[in-house]
C-alpha cells in the first residue's frame, strides 16, 4: 500500500495555468493560426506532465495514472473513427457532386438577407431529425459554409448560425446522445428532460436568430448577380448537376433517424459518394486521373478522394477553394489534438484534480441561483479541462444529484443546467472533441466563430438567468405530491 493525498486547489489549477499560458503563446504569440498544426498538442503533453508530475509527488503511483490514461482516449475512440470517416464522407460527396449540388441549387434559394437565420433554422431541422450536431455540421454544414462564402458572409459568421442551430437541435431531438445523457444523470426522464428544457432553450434561440437576422439586413455582402451566376457557371462546367444527388445525403440522414449508428451510416455515406461519382461524375474521373483504364482511373480518383485530398480546379479561384477537401488525411492533425486533449483530461480526472476544482466552486453555491450557477460554471471547467462534453454532463451530474434534492429540487433543474452548459459550450473550446472536430469540418478556427455561436453563449446565461430570478425552477416536493 501506498499513501495519496488529496490534491490541494492550487496542485489542481496549476496544470490548468500551465496549458492557458501555453496556448496563449502558441496562438497568440507564435504560430497563431498555425497551432493547430502541433503546438497546441505539445502544449497539452506538457500540461499533462505538469498534473503527472504533481500526482506522482503527492502519493499516486504511474500504473494508476497511466490507466486514467488509457480509458480517457479509450473514451474517444469512436469520435476519433467518425472524424476520419467524415474525412472520407467530405472527399466523395465532393467527388460525386453532392456538395457542389447544394451549393449550386443554394445560391438560387437563399437570399442573402434572410440568409444568417435560414442557415440556423435549416440546421436545427436536420439536427433534430438526426440527433447530432456532427452530422449536420459534416453534410449541410460545409455546403453552407460554400455559400456563404459565396454570398460574401464571413467563415467565423456563418459557422455561428451553423452550429448555433445545429446544438439547438442536438439538444432537442430526442436521438441525440448527450439529450439522453442528461437526464439519466440527474434522474429524470427524457421527454419531462425535453420539456422542461424548452423554457431556456426556445428564448436562447429566438434571440439568436434575431441577432442574425440584424446581422444579414445590416452586413455588407461582397456578393451580386452576375457572380453567384458566375459561380454556379464555373461548378456546372466541371460537375455534372443533378437532384439525384441529393439522395445519398438524404439516406444517410434517414439511417441516422432509424437509430443506425453513426460510424456505420456515414461509412455507407462515403462509399455511397463513391458510387455515385462514378455513375455522375465519369468525365471529373478521366479528368482527374491519368489513367486510360476508367476502372482503375475511377478507384484511384475515389480512393484519394477518401484518403488524401479532392481538388477540382475552374476558372474560378472562389470555386476553386469551395471544391476541394482533405479527406482522411485531412482529419489528421484534429485526431492528434484530441489524443492529447483526452491524455490531459485523463489524468487530471484520475488523480482527482478535477473534483477539487469543482468542490471548490460549491463554497458559492448558497441560493438555488447560485447552485445552478455553480453548476453551469462546473460543466464550463469540465469541458475547459477534461476537453470531453460527456464528462461535462456526467461529473458534474453525479457531483450535484445529491445536492439538488437535499436543496428539494426537482432533478429535471439539474438536467436541465447540464444540457444548457455541459453540451453546448463544448464547440466553444479549441482543444475540446467538439470544438475541434467542428473546426476541421468546417474549416473555420474556433477563434473565428466562437463569438458568433450566440445560441451556444446564450444557453448557459439562459439558466443562470433563470436561476437567480426563480423562473420555472421545479420544486421536488411539489413534484410528488402531484
Amino acid at each position: 500500500m501506498y499513501s495519496i493525498k488529496k490534491p490541494n486547489l492550487f496542485q489542481s489549477f496549476l496544470p490548468i495555468l500551465v496549458l492557458i499560458g501555453l496556448l496563449v503563446l502558441n496562438v497568440l504569440r507564435v504560430f497563431g493560426d498555425d497551432a493547430l498544426g502541433g503546438a497546441n498538442q505539445l502544449a497539452l503533453l506538457l500540461s499533462a506532465a505538469v498534473a503527472i508530475v504533481v500526482a506522482i509527488s503527492i502519493g499516486y503511483k504511474w500504473e494508476f495514472i497511466q490507466q486514467g490514461i488509457v480509458k480517457s482516449i479509450k473514451s474517444a475512440l469512436p469520435a476519433l473513427i467518425i472524424l476520419l470517416l467524415i474525412g472520407a464522407l467530405a472527399g466523395t460527396w465532393m467527388l460525386s457532386g453532392v456538395v457542389p449540388a447544394m451549393i449550386y441549387y443554394g445560391l438560387d434559394i437563399l437570399n442573402p438577407l434572410f440568409f444568417l437565420p435560414a442557415t440556423c433554422i435549416i440546421c436545427s431541422i436536420v439536427s433534430i431529425a438526426t440527433g447530432s450536431s456532427w452530422t449536420t455540421a459534416a453534410t449541410v454544414g460545409i455546403a453552407l459554409i460554400g455559400i456563404g462564402g459565396v454570398l460574401g458572409f464571413d467563415k467565423g459568421l456563418v459557422a455561428g448560425a451553423i452550429l448555433s442551430g445545429a446544438y439547438f437541435g442536438d439538444k432537442m431531438s430526442p436521438l441525440s446522445d448527450t439529450t439522453n445523457l442528461a437526464p439519466a444523470m440527474a434522474g429524470t426522464d427524457l421527454i419531462t428532460h425535453i420539456k422542461y428544457m424548452a423554457y431556456t432553450t426556445i428564448p436562447s434561440i429566438i434571440i439568436a436568430l434575431v441577432l442574425f437576422l440584424i446581422i444579414g439586413f445590416t452586413y455588407s455582402t461582397t456578393g451580386n448577380v452576375e457572380e453567384v451566376n458566375a459561380l454556379k457557371l464555373a461548378i456546372s462546367s466541371k460537375i455534372n448537376i443533378t437532384p439525384w444527388l441529393f439522395l445519398v445525403p438524404l439516406i444517410v440522414i434517414g439511417l441516422i433517424i432509424k437509430k443506425v449508428a453513426a460510424i456505420p451510416a456515414l461509412f455507407l455515406g462515403s462509399v455511397l459518394g463513391g458510387i455515385f461519382a462514378v455513375i455522375f461524375q465519369s468525365d471529373l474521373i478521366r479528368n482527374l486521373s491519368e489513367n486510360s483504364n476508367f476502372f482503375y482511373a475511377a478507384y484511384e480518383v475515389v480512393v484519394n478522394a477518401m484518403t488524401t485530398d479532392i481538388a477540382i480546379v475552374t476558372n474560378n479561384n472562389l470555386v476553386n477553394e469551395l471544391l476541394s477537401s482533405g479527406g482522411m488525411k485531412g482529419m489528421l492533425n484534429t485526431i492528434w489534438l484530441i489524443i492529447c486533449a483526452m491524455i490531459f483530461g485523463g489524468v487530471m480526472e484520475k488523480t482527482g484534480m478535477l473534483k477539487t476544482i469543482t468542490k471548490s466552486i460549491m463554497i458559492f453555491a448558497k441560493s438555488t441561483g447560485s447552485l445552478i450557477a455553480t453548476t453551469a460554471t462546473s460543466c464550463v471547467v469540465f469541458n475547459l479541462t477534461a476537453s470531453d462534453q460527456y464528462l461535462a454532463i456526467v461529473v458534474p451530474g453525479r457531483m450535484f444529484a445529491k445536492i439538488y434534492k437535499k436543496r428539494g429540487l426537482h432533478p429535471k433543474v439539474l438536467s436541465r443546467t447540464l444540457e444548457d452548459s455541459g453540451t453546448v459550450t463544448s464547440v466553444l473550446v479549441p482543444w475540446n472533441t467538439c470544438g475541434a472536430y467542428h473546426s476541421t469540418v468546417l474549416g473555420v478556427a474556433t477563434g473565428d466563430y466562437f463569438m458568433y455561436c450566440f445560441f451556444n453563449i446564450l444557453s448557459p446565461i439562459m439558466t443562470m438567468f433563470f436561476g437567480f430570478l426563480n423562473i420555472k425552477i421545479a420544486k421536488l416536493v411539489k413534484y410528488e405530491e402531484k
